[in-house]
């Protein structure tokens, strides 16, 4: 019996990983930019007077990535927004290997064409060393999640983690797999 491969990840195999490979002139495919993983977070500041918002956070994350999610505590205490150190304010999950492939298909092709205004994603939001970061405003464009049955809505953080070297390769990468970028 065959293994089911995911869509983007037949992609990169066969089109986008012989592109950047001529593109670049790498001398051995191993340097071939690849995608190693994707963290998805999200903060829930207000979860310091009601608990019940971390919880419904977790639950639409582990809705949205299909995958456990964990709570994340504050490093350090702040006394201007009451945080004190330990205190659970977020929640976030880790992709890998077919989940991070699904996860990336259904961002580019379903959820982001689905935001209000949508003119494709910021260019410059790599970090140098060809990681991306998006910021997601609601989470309601995830079709996973139903909008009559969320406690509010709130946005998610996305940093694509890639095994580029330079932004270009990162930008060039993404951009093969189908990510909107604006002009």
């Amino acid at each position: 019996m065959e293994k089911f491969v995911p869509n983007f990840k037949k992609k990169y195999l066969e089109t986008v990983a012989p592109e950047l490979f001529s593109e670049f002139g790498y001398k051995s495919k191993m340097q071939v930019p690849g995608l190693e993983k994707i963290t998805v977070s999200v903060g829930v500041g207000d979860a310091i007077v009601n608990k019940k918002l971390l919880d419904s956070a977790v639950k639409e994350l582990e809705q949205i990535t299909g995958q456990h999610v964990v709570k994340t505590k504050a490093r350090k205490s702040i006394a201007n927004f009451k945080v004190r150190e330990g205190q659970e304010i977020g929640a976030m999950v880790t992709l890998r290997g077919d989940n991070m492939w699904y996860f990336l298909e259904r961002l580019v092709c379903i959820a982001l064409p689905r935001v209000k205004d949508f003119r494709g994603v910021k260019p410059n939001a790599f970090d140098g060393h060809g990681n991306y970061s998006l910021g997601i405003t609601e989470q309601i464009i995830f079709p996973e999640i139903d909008y009559d049955k969320i406690e509010r809505v709130s946005g998610l953080n996305v940093a694509i983690v890639t095994t580029a070297k330079t932004d270009e390769e990162g930008y060039a990468l993404l951009k093969k797999l189908g990510m909107p970028f604006s002009k």
